[in-house]
């Protein structure tokens, strides 16, 4: 077959390249529309080659298989260590504080003064009382004296019945007052003593909420005093999990200060409403081996041992794809080497793992790494490692 080219000399293009000098003139004599097409054409012939194309290779994934199974896991929470008791402190009568003995953190014993008001007003109180009840006695007294004269008068029928009974009542009610006036001096005289804030146990002080000068009210909170003989955990449980707290084999507590020590803790409380911020159940975890290096306010780790999930199954958290905002896994067809997209329903995330709990079957190959590189349909070779399924 020859080929002309549009060079306006009717020159084949096998000629232009086998010719002599002379064809070699027309060529530098072409115009540039003339060598690019004649470059076309050489291409166009050199593509029309015999030879064949390699076909590349499927591409090489790793994949795991989903195996029916059973398996146990510890699952971890951070608390605060806090005192299990741990009580508001207040002075049972108004006053002045004028003495406060203590400081956020110190240590206090039974009976140990830690704050003072100002006794002047009770004290005055104390002996108004006192004055009553010196008064009430001398009434009750002269009363008593003429009930007995009038007793006497009464069996000798010197007087009549009317009179006497006046001073029977008479001495009834100077009794009364003796009595009323007895019961108030022993209220003032408590008063008195309630002046002075004493601790009623052993224990920390935790905060302290007035200072010396402040005027308060009875029953007002103004100290916090915990107890250091019973400590515990606090801990913050989703509702999807409260289950695994009766299920764990053993419960085990380490702090941030000094993780390698382990202490045993035991499952004391849990609150039996959410929290209306964070939705999450407040569980209280007993320290059954306290000692003075676990100090109120530290952060701790409480594991529970042996939970039993009840979870589909557990694949690497790599194997997971975003197809328009929901989760899905590719799926290898055995019987055809190739690639497909699954929609599946995810759990809860343990540390490089994610839980799945629909769309996949015991048997499946799922693609554990490199998913964005894959296209539906696409054939692979497959790598496979085995995952095991968590028993319901």
């Amino acid at each position: 077959m020859v080929v002309f080219a549009a060079t306006g000399h009717n020159m084949p293009i096998a000629s232009v390249f086998c010719a002599g000098e002379k064809n070699k003139q027309d060529i530098r004599m072409a115009t540039p529309n003339t060598l690019l097409c004649t470059l076309s054409l050489v291409a166009f012939f050199a593509g029309c080659s015999d030879k064949p194309q390699a076909v590349p290779e499927p591409r090489l994934v790793n994949v795991v298989r989903v195996a029916i199974g059973s398996t146990n896991s510890d699952v971890g929470y951070s608390g605060e260590v806090r005192a299990r008791y741990e009580t508001n402190l207040g002075f049972r009568v108004p006053g002045k504080i004028v003495v406060r003995n203590v400081e956020v953190g110190g240590i206090v014993k039974k009976n140990d003064v830690m704050a003072r008001l100002d006794p002047e007003d009770q004290q005055l109180n104390a002996r108004g009382a006192q004055s009553q009840l010196a008064a009430a006695t001398s009434e009750y007294e002269q009363s008593k004296a003429e009930l007995e004269r009038y007793t006497d008068l009464y069996q000798k029928e010197f007087i009549s019945k009317v009179e006497f009974d006046r001073r029977q009542n008479t001495y009834n009610v100077a009794k009364a007052r003796l009595e009323q006036a007895q019961a108030q001096l022993a209220v003032t005289r408590n008063q008195t003593g309630y002046t002075e804030l004493v601790a009623d146990h052993a224990g920390v002080v935790t905060a302290i909420l007035i200072e010396v000068g402040q005027v308060v009210a009875a029953g007002q909170t103004i100290m916090k005093l915990a107890r250091t003989d019973d400590r515990e955990v606090i801990i913050s449980i989703p509702e999807n999990r409260l289950t695994e707290l009766g299920g764990a084999k053993q419960i085990d507590i380490s702090l941030w200060a000094d993780p390698a020590k382990i202490y045993k803790g035991k499952l004391r409380e849990i609150s039996p409403s959410a929290d209306p911020v964070t939705r999450t159940y407040a569980a209280k975890i007993s320290v059954l081996n306290a000692d003075p290096a676990m100090k109120l306010g530290m952060t701790a780790n409480v594991y529970l041992r042996g939970v039993q999930r009840s979870v589909s199954v557990m694949l690497p958290a790599t194997a997971l794809f975003q197809d328009n905002g929901h989760a899905a896994v590719w799926v290898v067809d055995p019987a055809t080497s190739q690639v497909k997209l699954v929609p599946v329903e995810v759990g809860e995330y343990v540390e490089d793992k994610v839980a799945v709990i629909s769309g996949l079957k015991p048997g499946g190959l799922v693609v554990r790494a490199g998913v964005h590189k894959l296209f539906a349909g696409e054939k692979v070779r497959a790598h496979e490692e085995t995952v095991r399924e968590a028993a319901k």
